[in-house]
């Protein structure tokens, strides 16, 4: 393969040809992961924006800017309002102002047909800065690695030690109580029958009551006397 066609007399090389052309994507490949693309964000105000709104929007722009991307902003006029343009540029410039230091103003506001348009770039590090902020994740990345592969290690060699393990004798189970008996229930005593009452004497019931019954009257015999047999008279 000729490797310095304008030398005198050019140069070639025998090499492997397959090999060659890896090893050609493989620095393509890197180059293009150390390449930085840049992105254009867009967002879009309305001259009449509300508070919390504008809030929200801002908080987008920010994260817009964190990720290293450029951000387009927009202010959008309807109808008779082109004639107080300056109420969106007041927008933007408070914009401006509430980004601080974090952002800077590429293009300036300008008006184009029934648009204003500002564009916002993020804040350019320090290489250094970047580099070391770079070399501080990777150690931190490889500190979590080697950790994780510790405590991996360490699992494996508890699991391949023989562990003695005391076998615990089983407590004598409780003896239960026996049972409580429960006791018959008292039987009830039958009802003493009431002795009866002896009735009082009907006379002296009766003479409670005033009644006072005459003698009966006595029984009177009557005597009489048995004829006298006559005597036969002799003839």
């Amino acid at each position: 393969m000729e490797v310095a066609p304008n030398a005198d007399p050019p140069v070639c090389r025998i090499m492997d040809y397959g090999k060659f052309r890896y090893e050609e994507a493989i620095k393509a490949k890197k180059a293009r992961k150390h390449q930085t693309t840049i992105q254009v964000k867009e967002i879009k105000f309305r001259p009449k924006i509300d508070k919390h709104d504008y809030e929200t929007k801002k908080k987008h722009v920010i994260r817009f800017l964190e990720a290293n991307s450029k951000v387009k902003v927009t202010i959008m006029f309807r109808g008779r309002e082109m004639v107080h343009a300056e109420r969106g540029l007041a927008i933007l410039e408070r914009l401006a102002a509430d980004l601080g230091d974090s952002a800077v103003i590429e293009n300036q506001p300008k008006i184009e047909g029934r648009n204003m348009f500002m564009l916002i770039a993020p804040v350019k590090k320090d290489p250094k800065i970047l580099k070391e902020e770079a070399a501080a994740a990777a150690a931190a990345e490889a500190a979590a690695l080697e950790a994780e592969a510790e405590g991996t290690e360490a699992e494996g060699t508890e699991v391949e030690a023989p562990v003695p393990v005391a076998v615990a004798k089983k407590a004598p189970a409780e003896k239960k109580t026996p049972a409580v008996k429960k006791t018959p229930a008292v039987k009830k005593a039958p009802a003493v029958k009431k002795a009866p009452v002896a009735k009082k004497a009907a006379p002296a019931a009766k003479a409670a009551e005033g009644e006072t019954e005459a003698p009966a009257p006595e029984a009177h015999v009557a005597e009489t006397e048995a004829p006298e047999a006559e005597a036969p008279v002799a003839e």
